[in-house]
Order: structure tokens, then C-alpha cells, then sequence
């Protein structure tokens, strides 16, 4: 009976420890992602997303293909004045080990219509899952934190198109 649960209690500290690392790799691997997206490296940015991945930015459709999800970062990326940065804050692996969610927040400025840096700051939720070895985000979305801005608000039918 003691062996039992020596083993147990070896089984678990085992995964713990695995669960650790994995968290650590994440955190790791968000943080390289930031600074790719800082250097405004497209390829880079982009390479974290698995082939599969959603993308889900403020104000826009989901995008749901490789390409889309490289139009967005290319947009965001090249816009007059681009700064992106983000942070995690909190990393949970599954205890299968095989997918994870991340949440931090994020910073990003550009030039308004006038040349004016205008800053966004929010928060955002990536999900990622394991391939073999490598971690690669499936879903992402983020939002502001700041009020809703009164040049959103849908447009008239007379304003349409």
C-alpha cells in the first residue's frame, strides 16, 4: 500500500512539474511573441498562430484564415506610428498538459487621422494548444479598456456605404 501511494505521490509531483514548465514556456513564448510584434516583424508575429487559429480583433470580423490573420497583423503593423506591446499576467495549462489559455494586457498605439499617437490599452485571452513539442496559439481576441469613442456609433442609412 505504501508503494502505491509513494507512487501516486511521485505521479503528481511529476505533473506539477511538467505543468510548470509548460507555464513557463507559454510565458516565454508570449513574451518573444510581444517582442516580435514590437519589432514589427510580420513573419515572426504571425508564426505563433497554429494554421487553424481564430483571430478575433476589436471592431472587426473574426478571421478564420491564415491569411486574414496576416492582413491584421500587416495592418496594425505598418499603420502610421505602430507600437504594439503586451503582457501576460496569468497562464493556466490543462492538466492533460495539451492546451492553455493566457490573459494580460496590451498596449498599442498609432497615428490618428491628424498624425496624432493615439494609445489603446486593453486586455486579451489567448488560447493555445500543444503540437509535439511546440506551443501554438488557436484563438485570440482582445478589447479596449477604454470608453467607446462616439465616432463608433453606427452609421445612418442615409450614411451607409
Amino acid at each position: 500500500m505504501k508503494t502505491k501511494i509513494l507512487a501516486l505521490a511521485l505521479g503528481l509531483a511529476a505533473a506539477s512539474v511538467c505543468l510548470a514548465a509548460d507555464e513557463q514556456a507559454l510565458r516565454d513564448a508570449d513574451a518573444e511573441w510581444s517582442k516580435a510584434a514590437g519589432a514589427k516583424d510580420l513573419d515572426k508575429t504571425v508564426s505563433y498562430y497554429s494554421d487553424d487559429a481564430v483571430v478575433m480583433p476589436p471592431n472587426d470580423p473574426a478571421a478564420t484564415t491564415k491569411e486574414a490573420v496576416r492582413k491584421i497583423w500587416q495592418d496594425l503593423l505598418t499603420s502610421p506610428g505602430a507600437a504594439v506591446s503586451w503582457t501576460t499576467t496569468k497562464v493556466n495549462v490543462a492538466r492533460s498538459g495539451e492546451m492553455a489559455y493566457c490573459t494580460g494586457t496590451y498596449e498599442i498605439t498609432t497615428n490618428d487621422a491628424s498624425g496624432k499617437p493615439v494609445t489603446d490599452r486593453g486586455k486579451y485571452l489567448e488560447v493555445w494548444k500543444k503540437r509535439g513539442a511546440t506551443w501554438k496559439c488557436v484563438a485570440d481576441i482582445w478589447n479596449s479598456d477604454l470608453p467607446a469613442s462616439s465616432s463608433a456609433t453606427t452609421p445612418t442609412s442615409s450614411e451607409a456605404k
